[in-house]
């Protein structure tokens, strides 16, 4: 069962990581950099709703593997449709159809969202049928979906593919795998199938009633706070890299042709965090496991603002260190710690609440403010559409750091929680 997890949680994040932390960098150079906020904050936007409406439905209605599959496979017909779009656009030296590739990328996001929550939904599932302790057995098998997401992205920079549109197609095939491969998944129940349902758990808005309690309300709230800061690094981080190339000295480094790969060493130190987390949880709690993924983003973006990829390189190192830090202590942690603390009924509408209220409201006010930011003092040329302002990067890293600490700070002060440490 494991190994069968381990294969599901790898092309879950291959399809995501073959164009996540890419398609800034093929946005900007195909003369869209001023949109590439737009393009993270509709993960938000879909996010909203649905991963809420696809776990009800698995809740209720369909089996979350079946859904799981169906999702995945809709998301990769689209994503053929918006590589399909970028390459037309390549072939005849026309500009590439901004309305039509954002739209059918639109479709093609809105149906992967739910797996987040849905792949989790049925590893919790398939690990309770084995009689396996989730927060033993999750984390290192969560593992290898950082895995699949680092091959992805290796695959996407070594075949020269992060400038283009050819990382959707690398996408939708992974989905397709994944589509066919759900349907093995051991079977996930649904809730009630008969008798007179209420309103609330017709529309499965019995997982908002988590916001009654204080801790979970507020466990909520700063998970959306922290959710601003999850897409800057990943629609940003190539682009400004790749800046760097404006500038004598650096136009050849090996970094700034190949910043897929810098960016990369994000998802390893995340693979190795990944496994940290059974200890830190059981030891220390959820509320300083995430007070500390809270100051790695502020880690995260200081280090940003402070490196170059000459001399300075070793600070963009240090930033994609601590990503794993700053990711995982709060995703992956989170994710185990709604599991825990809600009723086996709504387990699949928690998950996508959670996912709502982080890759949700969190990414879309967070891609939103970021593109205000960056467009403002980054893109300072308007008659040269590929220009960045070197300086003007840096800053908006900088307020990014802040923000991250101010957030910290104040989960530090309001969050209560008291840990009662487990024993092994």
């Amino acid at each position: 069962m494991k190994l069968r997890l381990i294969i599901m949680n790898f092309l879950e994040f291959a399809v995501w990581g073959s164009y996540l932390t890419s398609m800034g960098a093929y946005l900007a150079n195909a003369g869209l950099g001023t949109d590439i906020g737009n393009y993270y904050a509709l993960q938000g936007v879909v996010s909203l709703f649905m991963p809420a409406i696809m776990g009800i439905i698995a809740d209720r209605w369909v089996q979350a593997q079946r859904l799981l599959s169906f999702c995945h496979l809709m998301a990769a017909a689209f994503m053929v449709v918006a590589a399909w779009i970028g390459l037309s656009a390549m072939n005849s030296g026309e500009p590439v159809n901004g309305m039509a590739l954002f739209w059918s990328y639109s479709a093609s996001i809105a149906f992967y969202m739910p797996t987040l929550a849905l792949s989790n939904s049925v590893a919790y599932t398939a690990l309770d049928k084995a009689g396996l302790d989730t927060i033993k057995a999750f984390p290192p098998i969560r593992v290898f979906g950082t895995v699949g997401f680092l091959c992805a992205m290796w695959l996407v920079d070594l075949a020269g593919w992060q400038n283009t549109p050819i990382q959707f197609i690398e996408s939708a095939v992974f989905g397709v795998l994944l589509s066919i491969y759900a349907l093995t998944m051991p079977s996930c129940p649904v809730g009630i199938k008969s008798g007179k349902l209420s309103f609330a758990e017709v529309f499965g808005l019995k997982a908002f009633r988590l916001f009654k309690d204080k801790k979970m309300a507020y466990f909520f709230i700063f998970s959306f706070l922290l959710g601003v800061s999850l897409q800057i690094t990943n629609g940003y981080a190539n682009p400004y890299i790749q800046s760097f190339g404006q500038y004598e000295g650096f136009e050849d480094l090996f970094f700034v042709k190949h910043s897929n790969l810098l960016v990369s060493l994000s998802q390893i130190s995340e693979t190795l965090c990944i496994l940290l987390i059974p200890f830190f949880l059981r030891r220390y709690g959820i509320k300083i496991v995430m007070l500390i993924a809270m100051l790695a983003w502020v880690g995260r973006f200081a280090f940003f603002a402070c490196g170059d990829p000459g001399n300075g390189v070793w600070l963009f190192i240090l930033s994609c260190i601590v990503y794993g830090v700053a990711f995982d202590f709060f995703n992956v942690s989170g994710s185990l710690f709604v599991d825990r603390e809600t009723d086996l009924s709504i387990r699949s509408s928690a998950q996508g609440l959670f996912v709502m209220m982080t890759n949700g409201f969190g990414a879309t006010i967070g891609s939103l403010s970021a593109k205000e930011i960056i467009n403002h003092y980054v893109y300072t040329n308007p008659d040269v559409p590929t220009y960045m302002s070197l300086d003007g990067w840096r800053t908006s890293w900088y307020i990014f750091a802040i923000y991250a600490l101010v957030v910290a700070i104040a989960f530090a002060i309001l969050f209560k929680y008291k840990h009662v440490r487990e024993e092994k």
